[in-house]
């Protein structure tokens, strides 16, 4: 009978599950450091600008550039989140979900920052 209820325990654990988390992970790391170079390097696109539209510029980088870091809170609770479930095969859905939001909310969070910058 100890067989039987072992089998049903192996049988609801998802052996693959860690798949869609690390996958996630992998992207979510690479397009942070792309948001992140990209933003950064977009401070020498006023290089030759002066006076009031530079410090207008320098001052919604900054803004965007802090935006940008502390919204990385929001994928990383979801990597979290998507690691952190029962690795259960009725949690597959879930847990792809969570993973696949990640990297989408790294996007969203960049076009947003992008769009807060007063370019010259």
């Amino acid at each position: 009978m100890e067989e039987t209820s072992l089998s049903l325990d192996e049988e609801e654990r998802d052996a693959r599950a860690w798949v869609g988390p690390l996958v996630s992970t992998v992207v979510t790391v690479v397009a942070g450091f792309f948001a992140v170079g990209v933003l950064g390097f977009s401070a020498m696109a006023c290089d030759a600008c002066s006076g009031e539209k530079a410090h207008g510029f320098d001052a919604s980088l900054s803004t965007a550039l802090m935006v940008l870091k502390v919204g990385f809170l929001g994928p990383v609770a979801l990597l979290v989140a998507a690691w952190g479930l029962p690795w259960e095969r009725r949690r597959a859905g879930q847990r792809a979900m969570l993973a696949l939001m990640a990297p989408v909310a790294v996007v969203v969070l960049f076009v947003a920052c992008m769009a807060m910058v007063e370019w010259p």
